[in-house]
C-alpha cells in the first residue's frame, strides 16, 4: 500500500507521462522507464484478464481491484489524462510558436535518459549490445518514413488507437509520432481539444484492446529477458534522437520532368544552416540552455523515483 507522499509523487510520474505522449518523438514509456514504473506499469495492464473476471464472480469487487493493482491505476491515469487535457492547446501553442526551444529541451530529457538507463543496465552481453544497435536502427526507420494522410474516421482512430498506444508504452517510440506518420496526429488533438467524444471513444476502444494484447507479450519478454529488453529500449531512445533534432529544413520535393509536386521532406541541419535555409533564429543560446534543464530534470525525476531501501 503506497503512502500519501507515494501517490503524490507517482500522480505527478503520471503528469509527465502525459504531458510526454501528446508530444510527438517524446514517449510516454520513456517517463515510465526512467521514473522507475515501467515493470508496475506492465504488469498492471497485462492483469485485466480472464482471472480478474473469475476474481469478481468468486470474491467480489475489492479481490478484483487488488488483482488489477486498481490504486496504481487510478492515480497514474489521474495524472496521465490531467496532463493530456490541460496541455493540448498549450502544447500545440509550443510545438507551433516555440518549436526549436521546446525540442531542445527534449533532446536533453532523451539524452539524459539513454545515460541513466544505460549506466543502470549496462548491456554486457554482444547480444545485449547488438539490441542496442538495432533498437537504435529501427526508431530511425520509424523517423524517416514517409507520412501516409489518412482520413479521420472512426475505423481509422480504432486502428490508430490500437497503434499509437502500444508505441505509448515503449521507450523511445513516440505514440503521437505514430499519429503524424498516419497523418491523423491533427485529428487526434483537435479532439481532445475540442472533446469530440466519438473520435476519442474509438481511439480509447482501439487502444485498450491493443494494450490489452501487447502487454501480455512485452510482460512475458520482461519476466524472460528483461536485460535484453532494456538494450533495445535504449537503442529506441537513442534512434528517436533524429525524430526531435530542433533545427529542420522543410521543403518540397519536385519530379523534374513536370514540375510536380511529390512530397514535403524535412532534413536536419546544423543551427548555422537555419537562419539561412529558413529565415529563422536558431536561438542557439535559448536551446542551450532549455537542453541542460531537460537533461537536470531525467536526474531528478529519476532521483525522485527511488525507492527507499531500508523499508
Amino acid at each position: 500500500m503506497r503512502t500519501v507522499t507515494e501517490n503524490m509523487l507517482l500522480f505527478f510520474k503520471g503528469l509527465a507521462m502525459g504531458a510526454a505522449d501528446v508530444v510527438p518523438g517524446v514517449s510516454g514509456g520513456t517517463i515510465a522507464l526512467i521514473t522507475g514504473i515501467y515493470v508496475e506499469l506492465v504488469a498492471t495492464i497485462k492483469s485485466f484478464d480472464i482471472a480478474a473476471l473469475k476474481l469478481l464472480k468468486s470474491e467480489g469487487i475489492a479481490a478484483v481491484w487488488r488483482h488489477i493493482n486498481g490504486n496504481f491505476l487510478v492515480v497514474l491515469l489521474a495524472g496521465i489524462l490531467t496532463s493530456v487535457f490541460s496541455l493540448a492547446h498549450g502544447m500545440h501553442y509550443l510545438l507551433v510558436e516555440h518549436g526549436v526551444p521546446l525540442w531542445s529541451f527534449f533532446s536533453g530529457l532523451i539524452i539524459g535518459s539513454i545515460i541513466l538507463l544505460l549506466r543502470q543496465n549496462p548491456p554486457t552481453k554482444m547480444s545485449e549490445k547488438l539490441l542496442f544497435v538495432i533498437g537504435i536502427l529501427i526508431a530511425y526507420g520509424i523517423s524517416i518514413a514517409p507520412t501516409v494522410i489518412a482520413e479521420g474516421t472512426l475505423i481509422n482512430m480504432f486502428f490508430a488507437g490500437a497503434i499509437a498506444l502500444c508505441a505509448m508504452i515503449l521507450p523511445g517510440i513516440s505514440g503521437s509520432f505514430i499519429l503524424v506518420l498516419l497523418g491523423l496526429y491533427p485529428v487526434f488533438i483537435a479532439a481532445i481539444a475540442n472533446l469530440q467524444i466519438d473520435i476519442l471513444v474509438a481511439f480509447a476502444a482501439g487502444g485498450i484492446i491493443g494494450l490489452m494484447l501487447f502487454s501480455r507479450f512485452l510482460s512475458w519478454l520482461l519476466a524472460r529477458f528483461q536485460p535484453a529488453v532494456i538494450a533495445l529500449m535504449c537503442g529506441f531512445l537513442a534512434g528517436s534522437l533524429t525524430i526531435i533534432w530542433p533545427w529542420k529544413n522543410t521543403f518540397s520535393r519536385e519530379i523534374s520532368d513536370t514540375g510536380e509536386m511529390l512530397t514535403k521532406v524535412t532534413e536536419n541541419i546544423l543551427p548555422s544552416q537555419f537562419l539561412e535555409l529558413t529565415g529563422h533564429d536558431p536561438q542557439t543560446l535559448l536551446c542551450s540552455l532549455v537542453f541542460c534543464i531537460g537533461f537536470a530534470m531525467v536526474l531528478s525525476v529519476a532521483f525522485l523515483g527511488k525507492t527507499r531501501l531500508n523499508e
